[in-house]
């Protein structure tokens, strides 16, 4: 069952930033929920609200996987495609931007070649230029850490580090998206937390990085 006639969907190649202490952030997963159940209902010209809230955090996984802009925003218009084919199915126990996450991950491993393979948000540089030099310094460090402690982990749990502290996932919503196990996907993040607090002590500036959850 699909919500009928598909919208369309322009060119997507936002300039994904990373906000705040260094995650995407989409507040309002109420207003998620609220707006699907009018694209459901016929509402169809509503969905480019879901669009605009979140292309950049998809726009940004298609660049960590495919490693080019064009690649990434054919990417971006398949995943909302595919949401909209689907938005019947969102059944509101999860976020809906896990939701889209999860089909934004199967996409990706679905489409991808052995020679690409994942990259962290990080590895691409994908920064905001227009913040604070307080939050930049907070937020470089962040990165050098995760940077730090993804050098030993194989390319394909990277993707657990990046949707914990870019993305704002709990650990929970990680297994639900990537199909991982909890505890495989806690001793990777562990690690990164482990170096992040480290470099971040006494930091007077740091009001929190990652908020996945649980510890």
């Amino acid at each position: 069952m699909t919500t009928g006639e598909e919208p369309r969907i322009d060119n997507v190649a936002p300039t994904a930033s990373l906000a705040g202490t260094g995650s995407i952030i989409f507040q309002g997963d109420d207003e998620d929920r609220i707006i699907v159940t009018q694209v459901v209902s016929g509402q169809k010209e509503l969905f480019r609200l879901l669009v605009k809230r979140h292309e950049q955090a998809v726009y940004g996984m298609g660049m960590s996987f495919f490693r080019n802009a064009e690649d990434a925003s054919d990417f971006t218009q398949e995943v909302f495609l595919k949401t909209f084919r689907n938005l019947s199915r969102f059944e509101g126990r999860s976020r809906f931007s896990t939701w889209v996450y999860k089909i934004a991950y199967n996409t990706a491993i679905n489409n991808i070649t052995r020679k690409k393979e994942y990259h962290s948000l990080v590895e691409n540089e994908i920064i905001p230029d227009n913040d604070t030099p307080e939050r930049k310094a907070i937020r470089n460090l962040a990165r050098n850490a995760v940077l730090e402690a993804i050098t030993e982990l194989p390319q394909r749990f990277r993707i657990c580090v990046d949707l914990f502290f870019f993305y704002d996932r709990s650990y929970q919503e990680i297994e639900a998206i990537t199909g991982y196990p909890v505890n495989t996907i806690k001793s990777h993040v562990f690690r990164a937390k482990k170096i992040l607090r480290e470099k971040l002590a006494g930091f007077a500036g740091y009001a929190g990085f990652g908020h996945g959850g649980d510890e």
